[in-house]
């Protein structure tokens, strides 16, 4: 599986931690910025490349961080067949995973330590989407609106 990972300046850090430990374990991983600390940059741009790979990409997951991880998930989830989830825990990406077939997995530079942030990317990339027809007909639904790119 092939991982398309992006953050801020707030979420660097924590994006090469994740990286190494990503491709420690054997994951095929592309980088989407940021490569330095420059606290002008903005989010978005990361958030845009990782969304559009993973959008094209189809399998491809992606992982975005920023200091909250609210900025991330908002700006990914504005284009069709994205279904970004902010996560807090290794239950709530499991739960994004199992019941919304999330494809981004968004995190908080500044809530969660480092141990825990890999947990979470853990529980979430190795947990499937249950697809019963509720959950299938729900994730289907996300993608009706007419504007999307």
């Amino acid at each position: 599986m092939k991982i398309y990972i992006g953050a801020d300046y707030h979420g660097l850090a924590k994006k090469e931690l994740l990286k190494y430990v990503l491709i420690t374990k054997g994951y095929k991983v592309q980088d989407e910025g940021a490569f330095e600390y420059q606290r002008e940059d903005d989010y978005n741009d990361s958030a845009i490349a990782v969304a559009k790979n993973v959008r094209e990409d189809h399998g491809s997951m992606g992982i975005l961080i920023c200091d909250s991880g609210h900025g991330m998930t908002i700006q990914a989830n504005r284009f069709k067949g994205i279904r970004a989830a902010n996560c807090f825990n290794p239950e709530s990406a499991i739960l994004a995973r199992q019941h919304d077939d999330a494809n981004i997995l968004c995190l908080s530079a500044r809530i969660m330590e480092d141990e825990e942030a890999i947990d979470i990317v853990m529980a979430f990339l190795n947990t499937t989407f249950t697809e019963i027809e509720r959950r299938v007909r729900r994730v289907n639904r996300l993608d009706e609106r007419e504007d999307y790119d």
